[in-house]
């Protein structure tokens, strides 16, 4: 069984950073991409990055370009979320997911610039960012 605990959310000030984590188990990471997607209150789900286990390939949205970085820790499993210079709008509900196979993050048809294009079948609780201005 496929299970992903996310944790590192919190309130910051606009232009502060935090980050986030996601250990994941029970899947063979080099076969999956792992994303993150966040939730916004009112707005759909949108995966605004990923990285795949494959060859470390990442995906960022535009929104979110510049200032987020994804990492993978491969002995601990783990997918770190580096979020820079955050913004207002960065403020949602943010999950990490998984998703076999690994070219949901770097296949061709895999996104647009704004963001993942398919569902993913494997979710994180969720951890929430909140920014103030």
């Amino acid at each position: 069984e496929v299970q992903l605990v996310d944790t590192g959310g919190g309130l910051v000030q606009a232009g502060e950073s935090l980050r986030l984590s996601c250990v994941a188990s029970g899947l063979r990471f080099e076969d999956y991409s792992i994303a993150w997607f966040r939730q916004a209150p009112g707005k759909r789900r949108l995966g605004v990055t990923c990285i795949s286990g494959h060859d470390n390939s990442t995906y960022y949205a535009d929104s979110v370009k510049g200032r987020f970085t994804i990492s993978a820790d491969r002995a601990k499993n783990t997918v770190h979320l580096q979020m820079d210079n955050l913004k207002p709008e960065d403020t949602a509900v943010y999950y990490c997911a998984a998703q076999w196979p690994y070219t949901y993050c770097t296949g061709s048809d895999a996104y647009t610039s704004e963001g993942l294009k398919y569902a993913y079948d494997h979710w994180g609780q969720g951890t929430q960012v909140t920014v103030s201005s």
